[in-house]
């Protein structure tokens, strides 16, 4: 018998590799997915006649759904069994992408963004849980979360260098087209490659705290999304907002009285997780907002056509993977918190070396460099963002907590897009502004940058006050793991 079971062992340990590349491409897919449409919008609105007030909803139905039910599907995971969530997740962003693909009217293209979003918020909790458990040791998870948060960073950063070049070279449409074979691929390669979970013990599903937790994100998505369309003087944005905090008042007294809660307490206040979830939060809505503002930025005050701005983007893709190259070795070298003080540090410098491009700067000399410190302080970031953001999760908890770090990335995104391009737009409006148009647009993304750059700097701020005082990343998780599992199971 003790054979056999370390037979399995072996076998399953044979498979690691295989099994992270496949759940990395489909992480890469999914990521890709939040802004792939944003180059490609005025193609789609020529082809399918959507109004302008429409047309943003190509980008919002999948923020909304994904944002709002990441909480749901990842306590979900743990429950039913984290494979069985993830294929499911993946065939219905399969299937919707081909809805999307093959759209001939406007609600059809937004209904099938909504499901793409409902699949991604089952398959992204899900599959970083599945690489939590597949990498149980404190090093190998940590090099294992460099890569899937490398991937994921430039899955977030190429959905905009690989909208331009379909859009130019071929139809809007292949960007929905192109998910199909890596998510058919991942159905087949999944269940050969890595073995079922769930949570060890039989719980039910905290229904109460399921619908109101579900119900303030899915408000906060929305009430963001609108204010970033008609400001916050909108009543129609506000209510959503007022909505999500009587939501989430209400989620948390249900928690502190129920048996088996959705979100335990004690997870959330677990001092490195909180710190990292925090930190995640400034990180998103910094590089969400710089993502959008730069595209918009090369295209109307620099003059770049798509497939140019999408060209021009690459060298940010090359910065990520050279900061993911080197981001287990800083945190393995140096700790979680120097190491992640320090990314952030880099690309709030990126930030504002970006924030003085000028309509009037070549690339090589004006928007490279800047696009080099912010990416290689982004590939830094993120890995060990993940590393700390899943300490001390365990069998019981893996879902709940890789769902926690997505709710927060896609919160932080909304928010930052929502915030950050209405400060842009408004500095860019303003009365006082000169009557050169190009002039106003490069004051508003300056602006804007400038005030990502300050998010970032906050964000090292917080990690170096707060995370902890660790030098190797196994001292930090394993010093945390064991009153991390303690608490989570009171």
């Amino acid at each position: 018998m003790t054979s056999m079971s370390t037979t399995a062992t072996a076998h399953t340990l044979g498979r690691r590799g295989p099994a992270l590349v496949v759940l990395c491409f489909v992480q890469f897919m999914l990521v890709l997915d939040d802004n792939v449409v944003s180059v490609a919008l005025p193609s789609v609105r020529e082809d399918l006649g959507f109004s302008t007030a429409g047309l943003a909803w190509v980008v919002n139905a999948y923020f909304l759904a994904f944002g709002g039910l990441l909480l749901l599907f990842g306590r979900m995971a743990d429950l039913l069994g984290r494979r069985r969530v993830f294929l499911t997740g993946v065939a219905l962003f399969g299937a919707a992408s081909l809805v999307c693909g093959l759209a001939q009217e406007p609600w059809q293209l937004v209904a099938g963004r909504f499901v793409q979003g409902a699949g991604a918020a089952m398959a992204s909790p899900a599959a970083l849980a599945l690489i939590a458990l597949l990498f149980p040791g404190s090093e190998e998870r940590a090099k294992a979360f460099g890569i899937w948060g490398g991937i994921a960073g430039l899955g977030g950063t190429m959905g905009l260098v690989i909208s331009g070049a379909l859009t130019g070279l071929a139809s809007w449409r292949w960007i929905f087209l192109i998910n199909l074979p890596v998510a058919l691929a991942a159905v087949v390669l999944i269940p050969r490659l890595v073995p079922e979970s769930r949570a060890g013990r039989p719980v039910r599903l905290d229904v109460p705290g399921a619908v109101l937790g579900t119900g303030a994100l899915v408000a906060l998505v929305y009430g963001l999304l609108r204010t970033g369309e008609s400001g916050w003087s909108d009543t129609a944005a506000v209510a959503p907002l007022v909505l999500a905090v009587l939501l989430a008042v209400a989620f948390v007294a249900v928690e502190t009285r129920t048996a088996e809660p959705l979100v335990p307490l004690s997870f959330l206040s677990f001092r490195i997780r909180a710190v990292a979830n925090g930190a995640t939060l400034l990180f998103s809505a910094a590089m969400y907002a710089m993502a959008f503002l730069l595209m918009v930025h090369l295209q109307t005050v620099l003059g770049y056509r798509p497939l140019t701005a999408g060209i021009a983007y690459l060298p940010f893709g090359a910065g990520i993977l050279a900061g993911m190259w080197l981001s287990s070795r800083a945190v393995v070298r140096l700790g979680v918190r120097p190491a992640l003080a320090l990314s952030f540090l880099i690309s709030a410098a990126g930030l504002l070396l970006l924030s003085g491009v000028a309509p009037s700067d070549g690339y090589a000399s004006g928007v490279l460099p800047g696009m080099l410190v912010t990416s290689l302080g982004c590939g830094l970031s993120l890995p060990a963002l993940t590393v700390a953001a899943l300490t001390g999760t365990t069998e019981e908890n893996a879902g709940l907590g890789s769902a926690v770090l997505s709710s927060v990335q896609q919160v932080g995104g909304a928010v930052g897009v929502a915030v950050l391009v209405a400060l842009a737009t408004r500095r860019s409006d303003a009365p006082a502004a000169p009557d050169d148009p190009l002039h106003a647009a490069t004051e508003g993304f300056s602006l804007a940058l400038t005030v990502a750059a300050v998010l970032l700097a906050l964000g090292a701020v917080l990690i170096g006050t707060l995370l902890g005082k660790n030098h190797r990343p196994d001292d930090a998780l394993d010093a945390a793991e064991a009153p991390a599992n303690r608490a989570d199971r009171t």
